[in-house]
């Protein structure tokens, strides 16, 4: 399995039918770029010779971000697993055969799956988690959330509060946080 073979621990997935999202937490530096490298050879190859077809499938170059799991982790997962009720593809996300939910709120064991400590945290025992990680999906992730999500993956943006994206930034010497729009302002000469 790639995602071992890469230390990368995969929490939530969903595969939809022109898009992929992960919510995965790496082990090793470089780690998710050489996951989605492997993946996408893999599976490139597999699809062609399937549909007796050449030539990419990607749009581009995959997308990551950053994020403050305190905040931000179990709406990500909410995100993720929600994308075929979103699509209209199905009225619950259990009913979605391609997506980590099974795993994280049924119980259904993957061997591609790694609970993140923060899904832990939802209970002492694993029916206790996933029950409360059902309660999870009694609200859809909408509104300004759904809007923060969407611009911070669109942009490889980091998702967290301001102290979190200014401390990224402070570590790497990145901006990981979304320009002011339009022009810079000219400085006035003295």
């Amino acid at each position: 399995m790639s995602a071992e073979k890469y230390q990368v621990e995969l929490h939530a997935w969903v595969l939809m039918t022109n898009h992929v999202h992960l919510l995965a937490t790496p082990q090793a530096e470089g780690a998710i770029g050489k996951l989605m490298q492997s993946l996408g050879r893999s599976y490139v190859r597999y699809f062609n010779s399937s549909y007796r077809r050449s030539g990419t499938l990607w749009e581009g170059r995959y997308r990551a971000s950053l994020v403050e799991s305190e905040l931000y982790l179990l709406h990500l997962y909410r995100y993720i697993e929600l994308n075929p009720v979103r699509a209209d593809m199905v009225n619950d996300p259990a009913e979605y055969s391609w997506s980590s939910y099974p795993c994280n709120a049924l119980g259904k064991q993957c061997k591609m799956h790694t609970p993140h400590l923060l899904w832990q945290a939802l209970g002492s025992t694993d029916s206790e988690r996933q029950e409360s990680y059902q309660q999870l999906f009694r609200a859809h992730v909408d509104g300004p959330l759904l809007s923060k999500i969407r611009h911070t993956i669109q942009g490889g943006l980091a998702l967290g509060s301001d102290r979190f994206i200014e401390q990224i930034e402070r570590l790497t010497g990145q901006r990981i946080s979304p320009s002011k729009r339009g022009r810079p302002k000219l400085k006035k000469e003295v």
